[in-house]
C-alpha cells in the first residue's frame, strides 16, 4: 500500500481558521459578557443594533433569535396574516416561504433573472392579486435583486417591500447598502453567512420609527412599557449578549473579508474563463456584489461534483428543489415548468469554496478541478 498522501482537502468554508486569526478579540468579549453578568438584551446588543444599523443605512437595527424569527415577525409587523399573499422567488431557501406560511399566509412564487438567480421584476406584477400584500425580494448568494424595479412596482400596487438581506450584508445598489432599500430588511447571523455568530442570529433593520417599537415589542411576548404586561400576542425572539458581542468582534473584521471574498472571485473568475462549459456568476448593473456564495453554473453539474470530490475538494448545490416544487407546497398545485428559469438553475447551480482565509494556490486548484472535469 502507498503512504503517498494527496493534497488536503479544500473545505467550503473554514470557521476553524477564522476563529484562529480572532481567537484573542473573540474570548475577550466573551469574558467581559461573563463578567458582567447580563445575558439578555443588555448593553452588547444595544450597541451591535446601532453598529448594524450604520452599516445597512437605517435608522434602527432590532436583534432577534435567528434569521427566520426576522423574517416572520417583519412581515408580522408589516400586516400580513392569514389568507395574505406574499410574492417570494422560488430560488431561495425555504425559510423565506416558510415564514409567510407559519402566518397563515399564501407565498406566491415568481421567477428569477438567469444571470443574477434574483427576483424577474418583469413577472411581478402578473402575481399580483387583491390579496397580495407584501413582496420579500432575495438578495441570493451576496448582490441585490433589481430593487428599481421591484419598488416602481411596489410602490404603484401600494405594497410592503421586505428585502431578505441574510447573504448580502455590506452588498451595494446603486449607492445604497442593501437593507436601506425596502420598508425593512432581515438579516441572518447564521454562523455560515459573511458576518456569523457562534449559533443562531438576526436582526432586522428598519428607518421606520413605528415599526422598530412593533418588533421590539414582538420579539419580547408583545410588551412595551412593563415586561409582565402584554398589549398583543408577541414571541420570545431576542438576540443574546453572548452572540452580540461574538458578533460586534467579526463586524470589525468584515470590510477586509469581504475584500478578500471579492478578490477570491475576481481568481475564480480569470481561471474560470476559458473553461467551456461554465457560466460565471453575473453581477446586475449598479451593483457590488460580497459573494457569500461564488455560485457557477455547469450542465453535467453531478458529473463535475464527483469529479471535485475525488480531488477532495468540496462542492454544494444551493438549491436542488425549488421552493414551488417543495413536498411542502404540493397543495398549491404548481406545476414543473410553470417557473422555468428556477428549475434550471436547480438543476444547473454549483457553488465552489470561498471564504476569506483561501489561499490563491487552493482557488487555482478548484478551477482546475472543474476544467478537469469537464474535459473529462
Amino acid at each position: 500500500m502507498s503512504d503517498v498522501k494527496g493534497p488536503p482537502a479544500i473545505p467550503m468554508l473554514d470557521l476553524a481558521a477564522q476563529y484562529g486569526s480572532i481567537q484573542q478579540e473573540l474570548r475577550a468579549a466573551v469574558e467581559a459578557v461573563f463578567a458582567r453578568g447580563q445575558f439578555i438584551l443588555g448593553p452588547e446588543v444595544a450597541a451591535f443594533e446601532a453598529e448594524i444599523s450604520k452599516v445597512c443605512g437605517t435608522a434602527y437595527g432590532v436583534g432577534v433569535a435567528s434569521g427566520t424569527d426576522a423574517l416572520i415577525l417583519a412581515l408580522h409587523a408589516a400586516g400580513v396574516a392569514r389568507d395574505d399573499e406574499v410574492i417570494v422567488p422560488a430560488f431561495t431557501y425555504i425559510a423565506t416561504a416558510d415564514s409567510v406560511s407559519l402566518l397563515g399566509a399564501i407565498p406566491v412564487f415568481c421567477d428569477v433573472q438567469a444571470d443574477t438567480f434574483t427576483l424577474d421584476v418583469a413577472q411581478l406584477e402578473q402575481r399580483i392579486t387583491r390579496r397580495t400584500k407584501a413582496i420579500v425580494p432575495v438578495h441570493l448568494f451576496g448582490q441585490a435583486a433589481d430593487m428599481d424595479g421591484i419598488l416602481r412596482v411596489a410602490r404603484t400596487a401600494r405594497l410592503v417591500v421586505i428585502e431578505d438581506a441574510a447573504q448580502a450584508i455590506g452588498a451595494v445598489y446603486r449607492g445604497q447598502p442593501v437593507g436601506s432599500l425596502g420598508d425593512c430588511a432581515c438579516l441572518s447571523f447564521y454562523p455560515t453567512k459573511n458576518l456569523g455568530a457562534a449559533g443562531d442570529a438576526g436582526m432586522i433593520v428598519t428607518s421606520s420609527p413605528d415599526m422598530a417599537a412593533r418588533l421590539r415589542s414582538l420579539r419580547a411576548h408583545g410588551t412595551t412599557q412593563h415586561k409582565y404586561l402584554s398589549e398583543e400576542q408577541g414571541w420570545n425572539s431576542r438576540l443574546d449578549e453572548l452572540q452580540a458581542a461574538i458578533l460586534r468582534v467579526k463586524l470589525r473584521h468584515l470590510e477586509d473579508w469581504t475584500a478578500a471574498r471579492q478578490a477570491h472571485a475576481a481568481r475564480y473568475d480569470q481561471a474560470l474563463a476559458p473553461v467551456r462549459g461554465v457560466t460565471r456568476p453575473g453581477v446586475g448593473p449598479g451593483r457590488t456584489h460580497v459573494y457569500h456564495q461564488y455560485t457557477i453554473r455547469v450542465a453535467e453539474r453531478e458529473r463535475v461534483q464527483r469529479f471535485l470530490a475525488g480531488q477532495g475538494i468540496s462542492s454544494t448545490v444551493y438549491y436542488p428543489v425549488p421552493l414551488h416544487l417543495q413536498p411542502m407546497y404540493a397543495h398549491l398545485r404548481y406545476e414543473p415548468g410553470s417557473v422555468p428559469q428556477t428549475e434550471r438553475a436547480a438543476l444547473e447551480v454549483l457553488s465552489l469554496p470561498l471564504y476569506p482565509e483561501l489561499k490563491s494556490e487552493q482557488i487555482d486548484r478548484v478551477a482546475a478541478g472543474v476544467a478537469g472535469a469537464l474535459r473529462g
